[in-house]
């Protein structure tokens, strides 16, 4: 069948027109509260400033200079109390729970200067910790995206766009050049390459022809296909895929941030010296005096500016954090998971060896092959050219060139008849020497027959990152990994063949994305997990594994489903988020730790009497700054960012 650029441009055009993702729902309370905490810390400021010219630069009248100061109770303290009641409710007692009785403690005693910089705090503090969080739906939202609302089906010599809906199996479809496949299906006409890498972590274009499959979520090349569907849509690969996507992320395990672990220690402390200094003294006032130096602001403010430092370090150094969390997690994992093609392999093959018969040149068998290769797409082909460019070889002319359903590829060089064909397909044919062939072996093969005699088998490989080997063997020693394994959806022969060469002794080979999972919920129920991937694929285990993290810019799914994503193809990249994750952590210790210290070496002074509620206050706004300052080193690269 034919079809022509005119009608193929229309197609597209209306295609495009028609593709409407659906909404996902998304955490939207989520975004609602951290953009209402930043207003609520700019109005703080804003009243603050108010109050304290209308005191002082205007001698106002005492009722008049509280109303800015009464303003930020109503409007930013009570949605703040609001919020702190919830997490009550939930029995979360984060690090914040002191502001928000310091707050009520402040309005029933009259001290609302000292309440209104409490709602800075804890606001400005939320707004900070909530910054670069996404979306929980973002993921599902960008594997939605991929997939095409509409199909091409063919009925007679007509061809009409229907609903995805309203595909059934045994259905003709089109597939027009750089269209997304629809559903899984069987090629019934036509001839092409399909892009699958993002589904099923196989780094090569696979040809299709009559008779061969397709599977939904796959980019077709540059020739339309017909195919005749096998699944329905809602029973194809893509969408077992985002069946897997949306149950992973309902079960996204709940990590439990350094801020409140800290809080959970330091929370009691300030309360019992609060109470202690009550009831000797009398005196509510010293009780809120405490609370107010007490307010852990080290631990809301210089850890998020830590947090955000580190990021900003990392978006200069390629690599961009989205969920902030797994700089804090990143250093606890114990279990390093890998994906195969493309992460600890270059995701492109190469050929290795070239196993001539006797009778036949092994230059010339190059030469002959990579003429016939250079009409074909295939990254075989690609392989073949650059192994005969690398040799020096000149290439012949060829003609004749013809690719025969189930033949494989053919044509005429130098008056040869070359013939690059699998073991499958010749063994269908009379050829003559066919029972020299080698064994089967792991990897990639391709087979020549050059006048109608069998000469050659060509073999490859996906060769391994160049830092794969010395990058495995590090993480034990510099990052405290216990285990390394490579889970993959390749052949055992190829899995095995890379886990030798680079170190890792754990391999789980031929995975699906289920599968993927299973495994990953399981180690990460024993110790915490780094997942490391690339495709489509690997989308559900990033997200249930502690810390997910994507190389490279292959899916923009697998870019959303990562809590990291490294821009650059490089295992040292990933090493420098470790040590940018561990420094950063350090930092946000000593800012916590040492802003605290102060903090309770303040509510000692303010029990005895010493401090006042807005004077705690201040004093606790300079132990502020220390921490912050301290927390803005990290935003500038250490001496060492990688030891690869």
């Amino acid at each position: 069948m034919k079809i022509s650029s005119e009608h193929f441009a229309h197609e597209v055009t209306k295609a495009e027109l028609n593709q409407k993702p659906p909404i996902m729902s998304g955490n939207s309370l989520s975004g609602l509260w951290q953009k209402r905490s930043t207003i609520i810390a700019v109005f703080s400021i804003i009243a603050i400033i108010i109050h304290l010219s209308l005191r002082f630069g205007f001698q106002a009248k005492s009722d008049d200079y509280q109303i800015p100061l009464l303003a930020t109770l109503v409007l930013g303290g009570l949605p703040l109390l609001y919020n702190l009641l919830k997490k009550l409710l939930q029995r979360d007692f984060g690090s914040d729970l002191l502001g928000g009785i310091s707050i009520i403690t402040s309005v029933v005693l009259g001290e609302y200067l000292a309440g209104s910089i409490i709602v800075l705090m804890l606001a400005g503090g939320e707004a900070l910790e909530s910054y670069a969080l996404r979306s929980a739906s973002s993921a599902l939202a960008a594997l939605a995206k991929r997939m095409p609302s509409i199909a091409h089906r063919k009925q007679e010599s007509e061809i009409t766009d229907v609903a995805l809906t309203d595909v059934a199996v045994g259905d003709t479809l089109v597939v027009y050049p750089h269209d997304i496949c629809p559903a899984d299906g069987v090629v019934i006409d036509g001839h092409g390459v399909m892009d699958e890498s993002y589904l099923t972590g196989e780094p090569f274009q696979i040809t299709k022809t009559s008779g061969s499959t397709v599977i939904s979520g796959a980019i077709n090349g540059e020739s339309a296909l017909i195919i005749r569907t096998t699944k329905c849509v809602a029973d194809s690969r893509y969408a077992k895929i985002m069946e897997v996507m949306r149950e992973s992320e309902d079960k996204r395990p709940q990590l439990r941030r350094l801020g409140d672990r800290l809080g959970a220690i330091y929370t009691p402390l300030a309360l019992a010296v609060a109470l202690v200094a009550w009831a000797v003294s009398g005196d509510p006032i010293r009780f809120l005096a405490v609370l107010v130096i007490a307010t852990p602001c080290p631990l809301l403010i210089a850890i998020p500016i830590a947090i955000i430092g580190s990021i900003s370090l990392c978006a200069r150094r390629a690599i961009i954090v989205k969920s902030p969390v797994v700089l804090e997690q990143i250093a606890e994992c114990r279990t390093a998971i890998f994906d195969k093609t493309g992460t600890l392999t270059y995701g492109e093959p190469k050929l290795t060896e070239q196993l001539v018969v006797a009778g036949f040149e092994k230059r010339e068998v190059l030469a002959l092959v990579s003429s016939l290769e250079g009409y074909s797409k295939h990254p075989l082909a690609r392989a073949i050219v650059a192994a005969a460019t690398t040799e020096g070889i000149v290439v012949p002319e060829c003609t004749e060139v013809s690719e025969p359903p189930g033949k494989g590829l053919r044509g005429t060089v130098a008056g040869r008849q070359v013939q690059i064909t699998s073991r499958k397909q010749l063994a269908t044919q009379e050829v003559a020497g066919g029972e020299q062939l080698p064994p089967v072996a792991g990897g990639l093969e391709c087979l020549v027959v050059i006048d109608d005699k069998y000469a050659a088998a060509f073999r490859f490989r996906d060769a391994p990152r160049a830092e794969s080997s010395s990058f495995v063997s590090h993480l034990g020693p510099k990052h405290d990994f216990s285990r390394v394994m490579i889970v993959s959806g390749d052949r055992e022969s190829e899995v095995r063949y890379l886990a030798d060469l680079v170190g890792i002794t754990e391999i789980f080979a031929q995975q699906s994305p289920e599968e993927k999972l299973a495994i990953v919920r399981k180690e990460t129920l024993a110790a915490k997990t780094l997942y490391v991937g690339d495709g489509i694929n690997d989308a559900p285990s990033m997200m249930a594994a502690t810390v997910g993290m994507a190389i490279g810019q292959n899916s923009d799914v697998t870019a959303e489903a990562a809590g990291v994503v490294i821009m650059d193809n490089s295992l040292a990249k990933v090493d420098e988020f470790m040590h940018i994750s561990r420094r950063m952590r350090l930092i946000a210790i000593q800012s916590a730790v040492g802003g605290m210290a102060l903090s309770v070496i303040g509510m000692f002074f303010a029990a005895s009497g010493h401090l006042s509620p807005v004077s705690g206050a201040i004093i606790q706004e300079v132990i502020d700054i220390l921490s912050v300052l301290n927390a803005l080193r990290a935003a500038f690269p250490p001496r060492v960012i990688h030891d690869l």
